[in-house]
Order: structure tokens, then sequence, then C-alpha cells
């Protein structure tokens, strides 16, 4: 049986189409599962016989997490610390980046980059003591300071890499052309290679973002004061020793899911766009 090139690529297109739905079903039926608990009255989360929908809808747990709870808190505390990550991380970064793209004949610049990138290989639980001595020894404990610090550190690498790929594409002749105008390497960045690598730094930042949102090892570790806990910690009291309160979990899970999920819609084609820019060269 021949099939046409036409009939061929439609399809090619179904299938592909097929699995990528089977794959945003298994990825995202976890959400959903947790909404619907989130909405179901407490008998019905603690029943024997559980059902996947309920007849009684209540938005009674997102109330109790808002209005009875520390949320609120967590919530301003992982604003703060991930707003102040991403913008350290994306300063050091680009800085970072653009010194191995422009420099990467120099000697040694090649090595420093792949030990960046083999640092993210070692696993956090091995850093903590010694990570915890130095925050305890400079004071940073229970501190925005200490959680933006140890967020921007495990984060640069991948961003500085992230960052690169797209400063190689970048030809060098604008620099020239800008440096021959009287520009120094100050304005150079600021005014010619960040407007160009918005959508790279866009990218660069939605990792830092999410990185800094959900991380918990790093905040369980260096946060005992509950005032100064983040979401990921923070939904911890909703697990006691001997009873797990799945309504207000689940709903405290969505809202911590929601703010992401609306970054996210709001600058995907800059996301789409810095994720593929640094794949080619020229």
């Amino acid at each position: 049986m021949h099939l046409s090139r036409k009939t061929k690529k439609r399809l090619l297109s179904t299938v592909t189409y097929f699995f990528l739905l089977i794959a945003s079903i298994y990825s995202l039926f976890p959400i959903f599962w947790a909404f619907l608990t989130a909405i179901k009255p407490a008998d019905e989360v603690r029943s024997p016989t559980p059902t996947l929908f309920t007849a009684n809808p209540t938005l009674e747990n997102f109330r109790s997490v808002l209005f009875e709870t520390q949320f609120p808190r967590y919530f301003l505390n992982s604003v703060i610390v991930s707003v102040g990550s991403v913008l350290l991380s994306i300063f050091i970064g680009v800085l970072a980046a653009y010194a191995l793209s422009r420099l990467s004949k120099s000697p040694g610049v090649k090595t420093l980059g792949v030990g960046m990138l083999l640092a993210q290989m070692v696993p956090v639980v091995l850093l903590m003591i010694p990570l915890y001595r130095i925050m305890m020894n400079l004071g940073l404990l229970d501190s925005y300071t200490g959680l933006i610090i140890s967020y921007t550190v495990f984060a640069v690498p991948i961003i500085t890499w992230m960052l690169k790929g797209f400063f190689d594409t970048i030809p060098i002749e604008i620099e020239e052309s800008a440096m021959l105008d009287g520009c120094n390497k100050f304005y150079l960045i600021v005014r010619i290679m960040l407007p160009l690598s918005v959508p790279a730094i866009v990218s660069a930042g939605i990792y830092a973002l999410v990185h800094a949102w959900s991380e918990f090892v790093l905040t369980f570790t260096f946060v005992s004061d509950d005032s100064m806990r983040t979401l990921s910690t923070g939904v911890f009291n909703f697990m006691g020793l001997w009873i797990v309160d799945w309504g207000r979990l689940m709903a405290a899970a969505i809202l911590i899911i929601i703010p992401i999920a609306i970054v996210f819609t709001f600058i995907q084609k800059y996301l789409v766009s810095g994720l593929t820019a640094g794949s080619t060269k020229g």
C-alpha cells in the first residue's frame, strides 16, 4: 500500500498529537485530582470509599487556607525570596555569560565554564552541612538574605550556560561598531546586549523563578522560624503526626501553582524563543 507524501505527513502529525495529548493528560491529571480533592467536603476527603468527583463542591478548604493559616505570610516570603534570587541570579549570570562567551579563547575559560556545569551534578544534600555552618557563622539563618544567596548559588551556573549560548549567536561586529562610536563595555552590555537578549534573559529568569519558588531542601535546612517559611515548607503544617489534612493541603498546592501558571501564560512567547535562540550559531 503506497501512501502519498501528504497522507504520510498527516498521519505523522496525527500520531504526534496523539502522544502529546497522552503526555499532557498524564502531566495534568495530578493537578486536576488535587483541585477535585480541594473542593470536596472534609467527610468525603476522609471517606473509606473515595470518589473522583463530588456532588457537594465547596471552597471551604481554600477559605481556610487563606484566612485561618499562615499561608499569606508564606506566600509573601516566597515572593520576596524568589524575586530577589531571580534578580541577583540574572545580574551575575549575564556578566558571567558575557565573559565566557567573549573570552572563550582565553586559557582556562573553558575549564572554568565546564567546572561550573559539573558543580551542578553534586547532590545538594551533600552540601547541606558545610552550607549550614557557613550560614550560621555569617548569621544568615532564618533570613531573606540567606535564602536569596543560597538559591542564587545553585541557579547561576545553569543560567550562565543558557545565556552564554545566546551571546555566542550575537555577531561580535555589533560590539566593534558600538565601541568605534565611543561606547564602553558597561553601556555596550546595558544598551546593546541586554535588549538583544530579552528572550534568553526571560527564559533564564523563569528557570530561576521556578527553582526558587519550589525549592524545599535549602529552606527546610536554613529556616526554623515559622514566620520565615516559604510555601514549599509551609504546607508541612497541614501534615500532622497521625493525620494529613488532604483538603487544605491540596487547596494550598493549587494556590501555589497559580502564580507560576500566570507568569508562564504572559511570557510564553519569550520563553519559547529564548530556549531556541542559542541552539544555533550564525
